[in-house]
């Protein structure tokens, strides 16, 4: 009886682990060499040097609908304006990355 339910923990246990997905945090710290490396030439202290009223700080996020990770992940991938897409020369965990640290950054500049 010990053994088979020793089994069973064991079989619970791989299954369990096996159907789980671990969730993955984005990290803001990474995400910080990704922005200097290829988005501080137009975004340096949060700014914006193509179009001055679409900044990183958190009011124009918000006026924007720029304010959640799903919605800079999308813009960093595809463009839009005159921001040009990363989606095929960044990683989707450094794009992820950068948004963290533009969010975690968006009341600080």
């Amino acid at each position: 009886m010990k053994k088979l339910l020793s089994v069973v923990l064991t079989a619970l246990a791989v299954l369990t682990f096996a159907i789980s997905s671990p969730v993955l945090a984005a990290d803001a710290g990474a995400g910080a060499g990704v922005f200097n490396a290829n988005c501080a030439a137009c975004h340096a202290g949060g700014n914006n040097v193509v179009q001055a009223d679409k900044t990183l700080k958190s009011d124009a996020l918000s006026a924007n609908g720029m304010d959640s990770a799903d919605a800079i992940i999308s813009q960093v991938k595809n463009g839009k304006g005159g921001m040009p897409a990363f989606g095929a020369s960044l990683s989707d965990a450094d794009i992820e990355n950068v948004a963290a640290y533009v969010l975690d950054h968006a009341d600080k500049w």
